[in-house]
């Protein structure tokens, strides 16, 4: 099944909710206040069915009046194709001019032109209206469009019009099926026994019933507890059409009118966004600074708008920008806004959403950024905002990129995919790098372990966490590029540079010589650490350091912190193990004292050594011979 939005746009009282009641048998003015008045003051939904052609056409009806336009914005937002009614007996009018402006700004493609009420006027009146209507769109995306006098009250024309509109849907680009849901909401309602219904338009994606959701700005994580669609019960709503969600655990109250329910975990709201904004024409000049109306999909907000690059923008102009928000707002790259002066209120403008999570910036920054985000593919833009982000930031998450940018999952998987085959950026598990971070990553590192071992100049390399809070990274991303450094050499839990190796230096060789003659103990009772400092005059922490670099080299064995024994001391204890177990299988303490002719203060540390290193094993209060 195709889904398909149309909307209606005209001025107050030319028929636009007749017009919907003709075609589909459905009265889009719902309110006891529209009924009485006679006009519609809210949203309207209807549908047109063509089963033949396995599509249906979700119809949003948009009050006419100058008044309501902000109701009518926040329906417009997710209209494929658009009916332009123009009363035959009046012609155009004022809100027939703003509804097109605002059509033309949200760059909806394809439309149908009806001229209702022609059972008013004389033919030569209505092919003067025809021709008024044709003039009157020159130059905007209806400008093609097919012109069909219709009447509402007779019948008149209504199947060639239902013919148009189907023609028409068939053409329409459908919503993005393979992206994220978002559903913006228009209406929020409680129906005895069910409790919280929302409706809008699923502008991408799907959701299933009984799937998790949450509702931004709010963040209020709920369930879809049931789902209707053009008025029927489904399982699952689907891009592109009308949906009614019924929500679990959720207050009416706690939901308004430009609220928007997504897939969690995907989208972030934000009080400012990058956006390329564009005058109308005889549109008044807008100085940066400047408050405006501000139109995101369903939501109204109040915004400042700072100009790039100039003080002051002038109709029919564009330039790039930022739009600081009152409220927060959840936005995607790509997505459309109309804005309306601030007062007296008129529509003067709107455009496209650049960057939904911009970075602080200052009017004099380069605009090259904003450029690819405006004129760029898919694969450019990606790439320049993963380069954003860096190692300490912790790069940028697969489903941030998702809930970014306004485009189907295949196609950003796709993307990204051509990107690390070309090297630009590299994954590492569900997070992203640009390959410049990555080398401005690899510089950091390498520059805090030269100054380590300049500092160190005995030790293996820098522990792995003192790097890591050096470089302020999460361990994650840590853990995760650190092996992708080419110079750098990970050893357990130590890292440094390839070409780097502990070394002594000259007065340390003879410092070595010192340690082994006062270690080289036939008694096997070497001085501990702190003794052989004294001893030495040497401060204990480099003592340490020269001890632990000889025990790499094999030079000393290190029996625990404190002790340490000559190589050659080693290997003479283990040649008297083995000599005493070829002639007795068990050993204990004293007897191991005794051959060694040290005291137990002595002797248990190396038997624990020992044990450790699985050349003994303790049975009970003795030992036994594993190293053969």
């Amino acid at each position: 099944m195709r889904y398909i939005v149309l909307g209606t746009a005209g001025h107050i009282d030319h028929g636009k909710s007749a017009l919907v009641k003709a075609l589909t048998g459905t009265d889009p003015d719902r309110l006891k206040e529209e009924k009485e008045r006679g006009i519609t003051i809210d949203l309207g939904f209807a549908n047109l069915d063509y089963p033949d052609a396995g599509l249906t056409v979700g119809i949003i009806d948009v009050p006419g009046h100058e008044r309501l336009i902000r109701n009518m914005l926040a329906g417009a937002g997710g209209i494929d194709i658009v009916l332009l009614v123009i009363a035959a007996d009046e012609g155009i009018m004022p809100q027939s001019r703003e509804h097109l402006q605002i059509c033309e700004l949200l760059k909806i493609e394809r439309g149908i032109i009806a001229i209702n009420k022609a059972d008013l006027v004389e033919p030569d009146w209505l092919d003067l209206v025809s021709g008024e209507a044709r003039e009157f769109v020159k130059g905007t995306f209806l400008e093609s469009a097919e012109i069909v006098p219709v009447s509402a009250k007779t019948g008149f024309n209504l199947d060639a019009l239902k013919s148009k509109i189907k023609e028409l849907a068939l053409l329409a680009k459908p919503k993005p099926a393979g992206g994220l849901f978002r559903l913006p909401v228009d209406r929020v309602f409680t129906l005895k026994g069910f409790g919280t219904v929302v409706t809008g338009t699923v502008v991408s994606g799907s959701a299933n019933v009984e799937a998790p959701v949450e509702i931004l700005p709010k963040s209020i994580e709920t369930k879809i507890r049931g789902i209707h669609s053009h008025g029927k019960p489904v399982k699952q709503a689907l891009a592109g059409q009308r949906a009614a969600l019924n929500l679990q655990g959720v207050e009416k109250d706690d939901i308004s009118r430009g609220d928007v329910i997504v897939m969690p975990g995907r989208f972030h709201v934000s009080r400012a966004v990058d956006i390329k904004l564009e005058l109308l024409k005889g549109a008044p000049p807008v100085k940066s600074g400047a408050r405006v109306h501000f139109h995101l999909g369903t939501s109204e907000t109040v915004a400042r708008l700072v100009l790039y690059g100039r003080q002051e923008l002038k109709e029919s102009e564009s330039c790039y920008g930022q739009a600081r928000l009152a409220e927060p707002a959840l936005a995607q790259a790509a997505d459309r806004f109309v804005i309306r002066r601030f007062s007296p209120v008129e529509t003067i403008g709107g455009g496209s959403v650049l960057d939904p999570s911009p970075e602080k910036r200052k009017k004099s920054d380069d605009l090259s950024l904003l450029e690819v985000y405006d004129r760029g593919q898919l694969q450019q833009k990606l790439e320049r905002k993963i380069s954003r982000f860096s190692v300490a930031q912790g790069g940028v998450g697969r489903l941030f990129l998702e809930g970014w940018i306004k485009e189907e999952t295949p196609e950003i998987d796709k993307a990204l995919a051509s990107l690390k085959k070309e090297g630009k950026i590299i994954q590492a598990g569900d997070i992203f790098l640009h390959f410049q971070a990555l080398e401005t990553f690899r510089q950091q590192a390498a520059s805090a372990l030269r100054a380590y071992h300049k500092q160190n100049p005995l030790k293996p390399g820098m522990p792995k966490e003192e790097l890591r809070a050096a470089l302020h990274a999460g361990q994650k991303i840590f853990s995760a590029v650190l092996p992708l450094a080419p110079d750098i050499v990970i050893e357990k839990e130590n890292v440094r540079l390839k070409t780097f190796q502990a070394a002594l230096s000259a007065g340390q060789d003879g410092a070595r010589e010192k340690i082994l003659k006062e270690i080289d103990s036939p008694s096997y009772q070497p001085p501990d650490r702190a003794e052989l400092s004294k001893k030495l005059a040497m401060p204990e922490r480099s003592l340490t350091d020269l001890l632990n670099l000889m025990a790499r080299e094999g030079s000393v064995v290190r029996i625990n912190e404190s002790v340490y024994i000559t190589a050659a001391a080693y290997e003479k204890m283990l040649a008297l193990l083995k000599d005493f177990y070829s002639k007795k299988p068990e050993m204990a303490v004293s007897e191991f004292r005794d051959i060694l002719g040290t005291t137990r203060k002595y002797a248990l540390p190396f038997l624990e050594y020992l044990d450790a290193h699985r050349v003994t094993m303790r049975v009970g209060e003795t030992r036994k011979l594993i190293l053969k």
